[in-house]
This record gives C-alpha cells, sequence and structure tokens, in this order.
C-alpha cells in the first residue's frame, strides 16, 4: 500500500521530488520504494526523463487497480474507526474557488469544540474537479459545488445558495470604453482569463471561450481576479467578488451579447455516509450563514500586493 500511495503520488505530481514533497518523505525514500518494487514484480513501472518521469505501460495498469486498493484500504479503516467512535477520525470538506474557505472560520471553531479528536481537512477544487473528489473519496462533503453534478449518482444533493457574476475588465483594457453590448466579435480580439478544471478523470468542463480564443488558464478563482485586476484579460467574476472594485472605479462592468447566468451551488456527500462528523457539517451548513460568509471576495489585503 506504501508503494501505491507513492505511485500514484509521483503519476500526478511528475516527478520524485514533487512527490516526496507531497508525501513529506525524502526524495530517496520515494526512489528506493519504486525501485524495490519493479525489482519485486520484474518490470518497469516509471520512464526516467531527468528529473521528469512518465508511466510505463505496466505501470498505468497497476496504477489503474492500485487506487481502487487504496480507496478501499481508506474506506475499510474509516469504518472500522467510525464504528468504534461514532465520529470520524477526519473529514474533508471540498469547496469550489468561487467560495472562501475562511468563512468556515467560526463554524471550526464550534466543531472543534465539540468534536477535538477528528481532524478536518479542506481541500479547494475547481470546476468538475469537486465532484470528481466527492466521487472518487478524497472529499466527504462538498460546500458550494457548481452544477448538479456527473451523471451515476452514487451522491445526495442540496442546494445552499446562489453566485450571480458580472462580465468585468480594468479600467485601462481597451473594452472599457467600448459603449455598445459586446459582442463575440468584440472579446475574440483579447485575451480570456479562464480557471483551469482540476478534474483527473472527468470530462473537463469550461465555462464562456470562444473557439480559438486567446485565453490565460489560471488554477483558481482568486488568481482570475487578481488578473482582470491588473488588466490582463477579461472575464466574468462572482459579483459579490467585485462590487466593491466596481464601486471605486478599479473594475468596468461590461454588458455583453451572452451574459453568464447564475450558478446554483451545492451541498454533497456520497449516499449511505452518515458519521457524526459528516451530520454535523451538514447540519451546520443549513442552520447558519456559512455559505454567504464564504461567498465573499478576496481582501483588501489581497488587492495591495498587485
Amino acid at each position: 500500500m506504501d508503494a501505491l500511495v507513492a505511485v500514484d503520488a509521483i503519476a500526478r505530481r511528475g516527478s520524485f521530488s514533487a512527490a516526496a514533497k507531497e508525501l513529506f518523505r525524502v526524495p530517496s525514500t520515494i526512489s528506493y520504494t519504486i525501485s524495490k518494487l519493479e525489482e519485486d514484480l520484474g518490470v518497469q513501472i516509471f520512464e526516467r526523463f531527468g528529473p521528469r518521469v512518465a508511466l510505463t505501460e505496466a505501470g498505468e495498469e497497476l496504477l489503474k487497480e492500485g487506487r481502487y486498493l487504496l480507496k478501499a484500504a481508506g474506506d475499510l479503516e474509516s469504518r472500522v474507526r467510525r464504528v468504534a467512535s461514532g465520529w470520524e477520525t477526519q473529514i474533508t470538506i471540498a469547496t469550489d474557488s468561487m467560495l472562501d474557505s475562511a468563512g468556515l472560520v467560526p463554524d471550526l471553531a464550534e466543531f472543534y469544540r465539540v468534536a477535538d479528536q477528528t481532524r478536518v481537512r479542506l481541500l479547494k477544487e475547481e470546476l468538475s474537479g469537486t465532484w470528481e473528489a466527492l466521487l472518487d473519496g478524497r472529499a466527504d462533503l462538498l460546500v458550494g459545488a457548481a452544477g448538479e453534478g456527473p451523471s451515476g449518482g452514487g451522491y445526495t444533493i442540496e442546494p445552499i445558495g446562489k453566485i450571480s457574476f458580472v462580465f468585468v475588465v480594468a479600467p485601462n483594457h481597451p473594452l472599457a470604453d467600448r459603449c455598445h453590448t459586446l459582442g463575440r466579435g468584440d472579446l475574440l480580439d483579447h485575451r480570456a482569463v479562464s480557471v483551469a478544471d482540476s478534474a483527473r478523470t472527468l470530462n473537463s468542463r469550461t465555462v464562456g471561450l470562444l473557439f480559438g480564443q486567446d485565453t490565460l488558464t489560471v488554477p483558481d478563482m482568486r488568481t482570475k481576479y487578481r488578473f482582470q485586476l491588473a488588466g490582463t484579460g477579461f472575464g466574468f467574476l462572482p459579483r459579490d467578488w467585485v462590487q466593491d472594485d466596481l464601486n471605486r472605479g478599479l473594475l468596468v462592468e461590461k454588458q455583453v451579447e451572452e451574459p453568464k447566468p447564475d450558478e446554483m451551488l451545492y451541498m454533497a456527500w456520497r449516499t449511505g455516509d452518515d458519521g457524526a462528523a459528516l451530520q454535523w457539517w451538514r447540519s451546520r451548513v443549513r442552520e447558519t450563514q456559512a455559505f454567504e460568509r464564504m461567498r465573499k471576495g478576496p481582501s483588501d489585503q489581497a488587492r495591495s500586493t498587485l
């Protein structure tokens, strides 16, 4: 199992050193683990290209089946501990980057008061990657997942609120002085700023991009906001994030022929999961202003670093 964990981390990160950082180990330990596994199996698992590595065909098959084993082992451990105590040893909450996890500060304080033996892990995912985190077991609860989720079921959802979007550019952007409603012809000549989908296996989702569009792809919504504030490109941002910037003239709202509709966000969990910590967090999100706190935008301190 330890070797499979290492193979999975290397495959995702692309190098032994990056995997070592993720697993809090030294690279030599990771290298020895893989060399020993290759020796025991009698097959080569990774092709080496300097510091970068790539899975061989045999390695791909090992990882594909190995991930099922890792998930099964993790599920078994969680079930045993849950039966013994009633409270999970760890609960992982994933949110879309449209929401600020810092909004959960008062909720975490209350949770630790009643369940100080349960560790909390917060994940930040993008678009379909949020749903994927739930389906593959990396997250136990989604708070703020966009869309109604992939087909196939296996999870339960509840709507928790909507996010409204506005098309904005910086005052120095060429589109800022256009007085008419912007159409495809206006937008195609300029750069869009887009958030990359963090999904690994589900189909990636793209939002509001034109075919052939020059695009700057960034890792999360906060980075997208900062680049648009700096005039690097255009795009839709949550209105809650930018209203103060619009009032102060730091961003300019433009009307477009194809506006982005409001996005319903959901709370979701795997059907059948019902640990005490999961129940607590579901009730907390329903009964408090957690969603309202999380939908606030970047702080003035973040703006000052531009």
